[in-house]
Parts: structure tokens; sequence; C-alpha cells
């Protein structure tokens, strides 16, 4: 259970909130979140995770004050949303972006800093380093409309920086970039960690959310199904253990015994990897490889992911 937060310590506070909507012809109700509540503490990267259609984007638009609530209440760095002096000192950037296409990156800049009321010097130069730290450099002349959907969601992301925010907002934030890119986004988001900013990001790949994350929300279907950090969350339960054998033939009648003692044999040149459930007796089936001209290379405990959790998480709530 998560220890209680005061809330001075809150950037986001969150409350039994819901949010029901009605179809255009039917009429019917679709409830979109089903009394979500969570914490985000100040100075924290917390990942919002869920599939597709589960409520990340609902809930944002929520906090962003877009969208209002149907019951429940969040509170944002102290303030009630909707709440103009929040919205001063965070930076939003939503799923899918649209700015003027027409515009370039320093007049998109420029005019994001006008809305926050910042000064012409303020707004010259915190372009200019945004620009820099999201690699947009050599498309400065370009107006957006040229842009790719990757450099769209940079520029985005540059956008939702230039007030120099207490809290930032990404929905999917590494949608649309590639692997170099979307390494880049992480290390903005570790470099704003280490300045003191709270981060909250909703996305689906699990490995951004490992690799980052303080803590975690998961949300499923409109409800918070786990909140934690992710390796408390996975767990520490042994699921078996992962053994690779030096072997000079992988595919003869040697190896064949070995692995029949185990599941999911895979080859290599010489090597044969199996995985022992959690209750062998490790140390007697390397006895009985040895015996059989085996060399031990590695013995690797496995153990329960924040993916296998996703994934029963995901299918209890289909």
């Amino acid at each position: 259970m998560s220890a209680v937060v005061s809330a001075p310590d809150l950037a986001i506070d969150v409350t039994d909130l819901a949010k029901t909507y009605r179809t255009p012809l039917r009429r019917k109700k679709v409830e979109a979140l089903r009394g979500v509540s969570f914490q985000v503490r100040r100075g924290e990267i917390f990942g919002f995770l869920g599939p597709n259609g589960a409520g990340k984007t609902t809930t944002i638009r929520c906090l962003m004050g877009l969208i209002a609530p149907t019951a429940g209440r969040a509170r944002i760095l102290g303030h009630t949303i909707p709440s103009r002096a929040a919205r001063q000192r965070v930076g939003f950037l939503p799923e899918q972006p649209y700015f003027y296409d027409y515009l370039t990156v320093p007049e998109l800049l420029d005019l994001a800093g006008r809305l926050f009321g910042l000064d012409a010097a303020t707004r010259k130069k915190r372009g200019d380093e945004l620009i820099a730290k999201v690699g947009l450099e050599r498309a400065r002349g370009q107006s957006l409309k040229k842009f790719s959907k990757g450099m769209m969601q940079r520029a985005g992301l540059a956008q939702a920086l230039i007030n120099d925010p207490d809290l930032v907002v990404f929905d999917e934030p590494m949608s649309g970039l590639d692997p170099i890119g979307r390494k880049e986004v992480r290390d903005l988001m570790l470099e704003l960690k280490d300045a003191g900013k709270t981060v909250f990001f909703s996305t689906h790949i699990l490995g951004d959310v490992e690799t980052i994350s303080d803590r975690v929300a998961m949300v499923m279907r409109g409800k918070i199904v786990e909140v934690g950090a992710p390796r408390e969350l996975a767990g520490q339960s042994l699921l078996g253990t992962e053994v690779t054998f030096r072997i000079d033939d992988p595919r003869g009648a040697a190896a064949e015994e070995i692995a029949a003692r185990g599941e999911r044999p895979r080859r290599g040149e010489q090597e044969l990897t199996v995985r022992l459930r959690a209750d062998a007796d490790v140390d007697e089936v390397l006895a009985f490889a040895r015996a059989r001209g085996a060399r031990v290379v590695e013995v690797s405990p496995v153990h329960d992911t924040l993916e296998d959790l996703f994934l029963r998480r995901a299918e209890a709530s289909s």
C-alpha cells in the first residue's frame, strides 16, 4: 500500500474521477472513467500505463481542463482544476498536437511564449535552447507543414517546455518517433527530473515505463488497477531459471537429453539454453548436463516483469 503523501508534496492529486459520455445517436452511456484515484509526487517521473481506450487521454484532458469530469475532483500543484494559476506552471503535449502549419518552429515557440506572457528576450532565449534540445536546429526555417510526424512531435515537446514549467504532462510522447528519438525523449524526461521538475506521461509502451518511471499507475477500462514502483508491481516472484550450456553438438543426443529436463530450448552455435521451472532442482540438472559433456556458461533467475503483470491485468479486464 502506498504511503500517504501530504498535499504540499503532490504535483497531481486525483480522487474518484469519473467521466460519462453519451453516444450521438442512441444516447447510450459510456463510462470512460470509473472512479480514478492516484497521486503524483513532486519531482518524480510518473508513468500512466494502459492499453488503447483504457482512459489515459480522458484522464489527461480532465486534468488539463479541456473536458469537465462527471464526478470526482483533481488538484494540480495545489490548485483545484480547472485553474489558470496551475496552467501557468504546467507544460502539456497532447497525443495528437495540431499547430498552424505555416509557422516555423521559432515562430511556434514565440507564439507559445506570448500566450504565457513571456517577454521577447526570454522567448528568444528559451526558443533557441529548446530547438537545440529537441534536435530541430536544421529545420528552423521550414514551415511545420513540411514536418514529418516525428519532427512535429519534437516541436510539440519544445512548445510544452517554453514556460519552464514545474509539471510537464505528455500524452504518448514517443508516438511517431524512431528508436533514437524515443531515447532522446527519455533522456529529456530524466533531465527534467534532475532539474526538479515533475513528469507525468501516458504510454502503452512498457519498455519506456520500466526504463525511466519512479512510479506508475495502470489503468484498465476506466479504472486504476495498480499503482506503485515498476519493480514493486512486477514483484520478485521467481518464475524459473534460465541456463546456458556450451556443448559441441547442440542438436545431438546429449543436447536433446538436457533439453528434455527443461522448457523452451534455444540452440546456437555450440550453445544450448533451457528454461527450468521454479521448483526444479537446478543443481541436479547442472550435474546431469556436465555428465554429458556440457559446460555451464550462465545461470540466470527469471522473475515476473511489468509486462507479465500488464498482460494478466489486460486479460482479466477484457
